[in-house]
């Protein structure tokens, strides 16, 4: 009774995250499958990370992580299961687990060269490879039976936030579904954020902000946030990945 719980950029039009859930059922029928989302940027493997890494602790231990942001599906990027202390994670070594592994640094890392479907579709690994493997891993299948153990790489361009002492610097890095801009500075007690060569206040919550200019806020991503009362910084600022924020701290 394992939870599978699924990462993707699939969308819900095509069919995908259907077919994926279909062959985890046929493998195993008692799996419970929670999505986790299937609204990633379609290729955009630092968000999937960010939402993974957000997110995952939540989960009850022994649950089977099956994400696919894949844009190198076919090529020669490995397919791999990442075993930690309480978890499984089954997916493309592109990146997208790097996020978690780094607070999780006990872990093992497998390619998979068994338990795949008996005919692989080069563009849909998500279905025929990573799949029925989540299926098997949630029936109790030890990891290391799904193919040799191998050296994990860390693949993610992620820019890390610089501590200055009396400030921290990072950028935006990801867009809630409200416009908040997620930046790249953890957490921490801080006054005030400059950005666009602007001071503005650090509030405690969303209702404290005033509307009419931007608040920082330390989000449910575990990352300082900015935003806007009840409207869409990324909208009404045109806010991009990548502009630049520095958090004061007291």
């Amino acid at each position: 009774m394992a939870v599978v719980a699924l990462l993707t950029d699939f969308g819900l039009k095509d069919g995908f995250v259907g077919a994926v859930k279909a062959v985890v059922l046929s493998t195993n029928p008692s799996a419970r499958i929670v999505d986790l989302s299937h609204e990633v940027t379609p290729f955009d493997v630092l968000e999937g990370a960010l939402i993974l890494k957000a997110h995952y602790r939540y989960f009850p231990e022994g649950t089977v992580f099956l994400a696919v942001v894949d844009p190198g599906v076919g090529s020669e990027r490995l397919p791999v299961v990442v075993e930690t202390p309480r978890y499984l994670f089954v997916g493309p070594m592109n990146g997208l687990f790097d996020l978690v592994l780094k607070e999780e640094p006990n872990f093992k890392a497998y390619k998979i060269e068994r338990f795949t479907l008996p005919a692989v579709n080069a563009t849909f690994h998500g279905r025929d490879v990573f799949a029925p493997v989540a299926g098997h891993l949630s029936r109790g299948l030890p990891p290391e039976q799904v193919g040799p153990p191998v050296e994990y790489a860390f693949l993610l361009n992620y820019p890390e936030p610089k501590d200055l002492g009396g400030r921290v610097e990072g950028e935006v890095v990801y867009f809630d579904r409200f416009g908040n801009a997620v930046t790249s500075v953890p957490c921490g007690r801080y006054e005030a954020v400059v950005f666009r060569g602007e001071r503005y206040p650090v509030v405690p919550y969303f209702a404290l902000g005033d509307g009419r200019r931007p608040s920082g806020v330390c989000g449910s991503f575990g990352l300082m946030e900015l935003f806007l009362k009840e409207r869409s910084l990324k909208d009404e600022l045109c806010v991009r990945k990548g502009e630049k924020v520095a958090f004061i701290k007291y």
